[in-house]
């Protein structure tokens, strides 16, 4: 499976952005899909996560309220709406795939399968 993430720019803050990950490979409606963030000097951090069905999803408390991750299997899409984006969610965003649910949701980057590169998300205050 290889990943794509897409979408991200500068925006004020309270402002939104839709962050997209493609993928390719016939597998990845098989996958659970976790979007990560690293800010400059800081460890990558667990954002959402997404089960392969999208029946299931999981935020960490710092975006719970403000983002929305789903999918679209038919295209080989994850999506992250961000809205009423902060000054502290400045950071680069990943996309990742895990074996399972459960995987994502534990927030261990090193539990993932396959990264995508970043698009990087900067809001102004």
């Amino acid at each position: 499976v290889q990943l794509q993430a897409s979408g991200g720019g500068l925006v004020q803050a309270g402002g939104s952005l839709r962050l997209s990950c493609a993928a390719s490979g016939r597998t990845f409606s098989t996958y659970a899909i976790g979007w990560f963030r690293q800010a400059p000097g800081k460890e990558r951090e667990f954002v959402a996560a997404v089960s392969w069905s999208g029946s299931s999803t999981y935020y960490a408390d710092s975006v719970k309220g403000r983002f929305t991750i789903s999918r679209d299997n038919a295209k080989n899409t994850v999506y992250l709406q961000m809205n009423s984006l902060k000054p502290e969610d400045t950071a680069v965003y990943y996309c990742a795939a895990g074996q399972s649910f459960g995987t994502v949701v534990a927030g261990n980057p090193y539990g993932m399968d396959y990264w995508g590169k970043g698009t990087q998300v900067t809001v102004s205050s």
